[in-house]
């Protein structure tokens, strides 16, 4: 460590200091959908069979089948579902009645370009994809940085006031955007970053979606996690990579269960599990290799890997 830092370093720093915390709403409270004896609740992100290209009605049938609680989709699935002819609030009663919950929706819209036009057209797409979210019964959405993928320096306080706008559209749609953190990204790929953006906010709804794989890929030391209040996540991206390719040249296509790669998952449960993190663990993978398989089988196995890293971690 350098004995100066920038003005950035200090207020990043000072951000995990007071460990991301405070109160948290209602509307952001992780819901209690798993077993009384599980740590976490277990739930399933259809991208993990998105290769088998499968409606969603039957993407909610198979994270049933497999034994999750909850199932995050993408919100193109929950689109196309509904331009097919499908009834979303059919599928909301139907995703109840099996036992599941909406924990989280993937989607993409571009809420934090530097660019007013892009970031205007970001957040009209934003608040249609709360509304599909909410349709089906849905609690959040992710808020990756997808206008900020290769746009290096931005001012961490102006994507703060940003993020809060979508907070605040959160509050009228009841789907609260989680900031996600997307290692392969020029903005917001490190803990360090998505600390300060959620404390600079200042909204009783902030909150982040971190995820094994792009923590690594993006250069955060996992000790990170640990300066994070758990109470403030609701979801976390379970999954594992190898060793090889090296950090620099990894992408999404080799991530593979948790247990099957060199993460140290069961650390990194261990300290979600001591900073007060009660959410969901998603399953999240985009390996090719799975989507020959059968759905069901991956979506099983993905649950029985999981929860065999958990029982290491917390017993």
């Amino acid at each position: 460590m350098t004995a100066r830092w920038s003005r950035r370093e200090m207020l990043v720093s000072a951000a995990l200091g007071v460990g991301v915390a405070g109160g948290f709403s209602s509307s952001a409270r992780a819901s209690p959908t798993r077993g009384d004896r599980e740590p976490f609740g277990y739930c399933f992100n259809t991208a993990t069979i998105r290769g088998q290209k499968l409606p969603l009605d039957q993407e909610v049938e198979i994270a049933a089948k497999a034994g999750y609680r909850a199932i995050e989709p993408w919100v193109q699935k929950i689109d196309e579902y509904a331009k097919a002819g499908g009834s979303l609030a059919d599928l909301k009663k139907r995703i109840a009645d099996l036992g599941l919950s909406v924990e989280s929706a993937i989607g993409f819209p571009d809420w934090i370009s530097d660019d007013d036009a892009k970031r205007a057209a970001g957040l009209e797409q934003m608040k249609r994809d709360m509304d599909l979210v909410a349709q089906i019964g849905g609690k959040r959405i992710a808020a990756p940085p997808v206008g900020a993928y290769n746009v290096a320096g931005m001012d961490l306080l102006k994507v703060a006031q940003r993020y809060r706008t979508i907070l605040e559209l959160g509050r009228q749609t009841g789907v609260v955007p989680q900031l996600e953190l997307w290692g392969g990204s020029k903005t917001l790929r490190r803990l360090g970053e998505v600390a300060f953006v959620l404390v600079e906010a200042a909204h009783p709804d902030a909150c982040a979606v971190l995820d094994a794989f792009h923590i690594y890929r993006g250069g955060s030391d996992f000790s990170g996690l640990r300066h994070f209040n758990g109470q403030r996540m609701h979801v976390f991206h379970m999954n594992d990579y190898p060793a090889d390719p090296p950090r620099e040249k990894i992408s999404d296509q080799y991530r593979v269960f948790p247990g099957d790669g060199v993460a140290p998952l069961v650390q990194v449960l261990r300290d979600l599990h001591a900073s007060g993190f009660r959410g969901m663990l998603s399953l999240e993978l985009f390996n090719p290799t799975y989507f020959k398989q059968d759905p069901l089988e991956v979506a099983r196995t993905g649950l029985a890997k999981v929860q065999a890293v958990v029982a290491k971690a917390i017993g």
